[in-house]
């Protein structure tokens, strides 16, 4: 497997063209009592106005709308115990493209129904994510997919960095971003624009 390289603040905007044609600009919104708690001036970025509710989307629909013809024959799959999951079904339905989800037995009821009606196939295997994720990439190796991995993706970290662009755009004095960081495409994204 080839090493891709890592993206540029370049392939953030490019992704923008992308991201901002499919998915709505959220606001950043200031929140005085939260001001006043953290002795700051604090803004919120609701990604959670996003499709699926986060935003893991915006990579999501970057990533699977710059697939090759074959690719997107071939389909795509992933692991995830959640967003990731539910950005890749997102976009493969965008994009007309089949889209296979492995989570873990137990993973969150609310997000496996939000993949299946987003139009991926679900596939259930192992108590943990990291027992999805290897059932995932033996999958995409016996059946050719495409293995979108939930972080170390230069086009979905380009994808996801366009919120920071937005915040940047919204409050270009902004001096701190905080990032919540699960598999670190969000963290990823917002370094390379800030």
């Amino acid at each position: 497997m080839m090493k891709l390289a890592p993206p540029t603040i370049r392939d953030v905007f490019l992704a923008r063209r992308i991201v901002s044609q499919h998915l709505p600009r959220t606001p950043l919104i200031y929140y005085p009592a939260l001001s006043e708690l953290l002795g700051c001036h604090a803004y919120v970025k609701h990604e959670n106005h996003q499709a699926v509710g986060a935003f893991k989307v915006r990579g999501g629909v970057n990533l699977i709308s710059r697939l090759s013809k074959d690719e997107q024959r071939r389909g795509v799959i992933a692991a995830s115990t959640g967003n990731h999951g539910q950005s890749v079904a997102y976009g493969a339905r965008l994009f007309g493209v089949k889209a296979k989800v492995c989570i873990p037995e137990k993973a969150n009821p609310v997000k496996v129904e939000s993949m299946r009606h987003l139009g991926g196939e679900v596939i259930f295997h192992g108590r943990d994510f990291d027992e999805a994720r290897e059932h995932a990439e033996s999958l995409a190796v016996e059946n050719g997919y495409r293995y979108i991995h939930s972080g170390d993706e230069p086009l979905l970290i380009a994808g996801v960095g366009t919120y920071a662009l937005e915040i940047i755009e919204d409050q270009p004095d902004i001096e701190v971003i905080i990032v919540p960081v699960g598999g670190g495409s969000g963290a990823s994204g917002c370094c390379i624009v800030a």
